[in-house]
């Protein structure tokens, strides 16, 4: 009975491969709150957790080791919460203040470029790296306050590790992870920077936790 509650998926399919970083990447999820229920353990990308985990749904989360980007739609589409090493008992602590509320998370992949000690990006005024630009390698809770003039960012270009950066100040609002080996990089304009966004808003911004 615990064995069919307890699914581990390794979705590249290659155990021999080498662990990048530190420790590889896990997590394990339950489609009921504090921990109950059904679970399944993630170690690398899951485009859809009905299809590859067996959980219709996910109710609460833990992080062993590395940071995590989930999805509200499978393929990794739709709103996006990042997920840092620690316990997510209820979706009100992985959604924070989200752009909406949803508490379906449907897909998962590890950010393997999270680098909280050596992260850098370069924010654009306008689209396609137009414009006035400004540099960060630590965090902004809130950009109009540091003197960004704009609500909105036009473009931006991460030179390394991953950001997750917010529609409002605070870290409130929609939420969109920025990693260097993503898009190379180069985020051209605001569509880019999640299936969700339908403007350039962002007011705050803060490296990735690995």
């Amino acid at each position: 009975m615990e064995e069919e509650k307890h699914r581990e998926l390794i979705a590249s399919g290659m155990s021999s491969a080498p662990a990048q970083g530190p420790a590889p990447a896990c997590l394990t999820l339950w489609d009921e709150e504090d921990f109950q229920g059904r679970r399944c353990r993630l170690l690398s990308d899951c485009a859809n957790i009905g299809e590859r985990g067996g959980l219709r749904r996910v109710r609460s989360i833990k992080v062993e080791n590395g940071a995590w980007v989930a999805f509200e739609y499978p393929d990794f589409q739709g709103q996006q919460f990042i997920l840092e090493k620690g316990d997510y008992p209820r979706w009100s602590a992985w959604s924070g203040s989200a752009g909406h509320h949803s508490d379906q998370l449907l897909s998962f992949r590890p950010v393997l470029c999270a680098n909280h000690s050596d992260s850098r990006v370069t924010l654009f005024e306008g689209e396609n790296f137009q414009g006035c630009k400004f540099e960060l390698s630590d965090d902004y809770p809130s950009l109009p306050s540091m003197g960004w003039a704009s609500k909105d960012v036009g473009s931006l270009k991460v030179s390394s590790g991953a950001w997750v950066a917010y529609q409002y100040p605070g870290y409130r609002g929609y939420q969109y992870v920025l990693e260097r080996d993503h898009h190379g990089g180069e985020f051209c304009n605001y569509s880019e920077y999640g299936t969700q966004a339908h403007t350039g808003q962002l007011q705050s911004i803060r490296r990735v936790q690995h």
